[in-house]
């Protein structure tokens, strides 16, 4: 199953499989076994080397339950996260931010009730 993440999330991010191989310093036949489920158990350190370069919680690989709708996220979304990294927020900034707009929420739904 990790082996079907791992292609689809590849695929979706636009990568071939010898950008994926390279960019995590595996071989391309290693991976591309991996991804036709040959190799159902990789190691954890390639699964996190292949986790880093997809951009990607390594939690997401191994969690075989998990929906693969829930893993493409909505590019959007993702360029929107990007942006605010390079503009120089960062995670605790972000953290503050989604406690404003949590706040704002509740007070507009108050609004609407009075």
């Amino acid at each position: 199953m990790i082996g079907k993440y791992i292609y689809e999330i590849r695929k979706s991010k636009g990568l071939t499989l010898t950008e994926l191989a390279d960019r995590a310093g595996i071989a391309k036949s290693y991976l591309s076994n991996i991804e036709r489920s040959v190799n159902k158990n990789p190691s954890i350190n390639v699964v996190e080397k292949i986790a880093n370069v997809l951009d990607i919680d390594v939690r997401m690989l191994l969690n075989s339950s998990v929906d693969q709708k829930s893993i493409q996220l909505d590019e959007e979304w993702v360029n929107f996260a990007r942006e605010l990294k390079e503009s120089g927020v960062d995670k605790e900034q972000f953290a503050e931010y989604k406690t404003l707009l949590e706040f704002i929420k509740w007070k507009n739904r108050n609004d609407e009730n009075n």
